[in-house]
């Protein structure tokens, strides 16, 4: 039996390939139709954390729905049991060499767009007002935050949540499926059977049809 740990965002980025639908309900519903029949089977099993569900319920504000309740009974809602697994300590030197860098990279933007701020408002010779102000100030703060997440999160593990996706699929040996850069990245790093979305999309139906 083929094992596999989902994460949210397979169900929401809708150019990750698996054409399972146009919008998310579809995509969930689609699939659990294939979970269904492939447990029947004995085909295959999928793994998701409590914190993923959490945050898979989170996108919807009627949580009751019953397309969400079925294909939520359809999954092996696990822990990782993180007090258990061991990893190589060149994964852990890796990411404190990693958090260094983007430390440092956020830094650098925080300056640039502070001295971007002060040029922009001295060339102001009339006063502002509180709302004008407000108004030229948040502009520089949704550019700052853009540039600050961009050189800080991407690409990079920025949640317990992701941590618990990679060390569940270590702990059962099954594929990560995924289409976060970041998870798949570390994944890599400590080890991880990963397999693209649009890859994974295939693999069910071939198991469907073996």
């Amino acid at each position: 039996m083929e094992k596999f740990v989902l994460d949210t965002n397979i169900f929401f980025n809708m150019s990750a390939g698996i054409n399972l639908g146009q919008k998310t309900e579809e995509v969930v519903i689609n699939l659990t139709k294939i979970i269904k029949k492939l447990k029947e089977k004995n085909k295959a099993d999928f793994f998701v954390p409590p914190l993923i569900i959490d945050e898979f319920l989170s996108f919807f504000d009627d949580k009751e729905q019953t397309f969400l309740k079925e294909f939520i009974s359809l999954l092996t809602i696990k822990n990782p049991k993180i007090d258990e697994m061991k990893f190589s300590s060149r994964v852990f030197y890796l990411l404190v060499e990693d958090i260094r860098f983007r430390h440092f990279r956020g830094l650098n933007i925080a300056e640039e767009e502070i001295k971007n701020a002060a040029k922009k408002f001295l060339l102001i010779n009339e006063k502002l007002s509180e709302k004008e102000f407000q108004i030229k100030i948040g502009e520089i703060i949704k550019k700052f935050r853009e540039r600050f997440r961009q050189a800080t999160r991407f690409g990079f593990l920025d949640s317990v949540a992701d941590l618990d996706l990679i060390v569940l699929a270590n702990e059962i040996d099954g594929y990560l499926v995924s289409t976060d850069e970041g998870v798949i990245k570390w994944a890599k790093t400590f080890g991880t059977k990963i397999m693209p979305a649009e890859v994974w999309v295939k693999r069910l139906e071939y198991l469907l049809e073996d």
